[in-house]
């Protein structure tokens, strides 16, 4: 099965998907879509990529698949045009019908019993994830806040003045008794000392007898 049979069945000729136009399509009729790669024309592999229906033909093909509007599947056939290249060798042709589902449904079970699986573009595949470039510079990281300070409770400030300031001890009334007592003892000892020394000069200043008859 491939563009040549379908063309026997009723499909329209083969249009590039890159020169196709609003005004050379169907619009708003029922459709079986069909795209074709045409560097496989001719050949014995199937030059069949997919197999769709719509009953908005013109909204689907440009809107969808050229404009990348729609389902997983019109953006997996957008990425495919797009991204691989496939926009440069691929084709598109349809057919009208009332009753697309089926019909579509019965040129992918014709194409799977001759081929052994569906079309290329028909099977379920995850759409291509596009890696993002990673930034050339870092954001700049913030500086972690400054450790908070504890606060010193009113106590504990006391307690270490306290243990600052030299302990002054007190002078009690008995001590400094004791040594007024002690200072006039002392005194009294040493006038008695001098006393007879005393004397003794007196004598020893005062004029003689003998000098004061002469």
């Amino acid at each position: 099965m491939n563009s040549k049979n379908l063309l026997e069945t009723g499909f329209s000729e083969c249009n590039l998907l890159k020169t196709l136009t609003f005004s050379n399509m169907p619009q708003d009729k029922g459709s079986v879509i069909v795209i074709v790669d045409q560097e496989l024309s001719g050949k014995p592999e199937s030059d069949i990529l997919y197999i769709g229906r719509t009953k908005k033909p013109a909204k689907r093909i440009l809107g969808g698949y050229l404009a990348g509007y729609g389902g997983k599947t019109t953006k997996k056939i957008n990425q495919m045009l797009f991204d691989e290249g496939y926009i440069e060798k691929t084709a598109i042709s349809w057919i009208l019908t009332e009753k697309p589902r089926i019909m579509q449904e019965e040129l992918l079970a014709k194409f799977k019993e001759e081929h052994g699986e569906l079309p290329a573009w028909n099977t379920k595949k995850k759409l291509l994830t596009k890696t993002k470039a990673t930034p050339a510079f870092k954001p700049k990281e913030k500086a972690a806040p400054a450790p908070k300070a504890k606060a010193v409770a009113p106590k504990t400030i006391a307690k270490k003045a306290a243990k600052a300031s030299p302990k002054t001890k007190a002078v009690t009334p008995k001590k400094t008794a004791a040594k007024e007592e002690m200072s006039t003892k002392t005194e009294a000892t040493s006038k008695e000392e001098t006393a007879p020394e005393m004397a003794e000069k007196a004598k020893n200043e005062a004029p003689s007898d003998n000098s004061m008859a002469t």
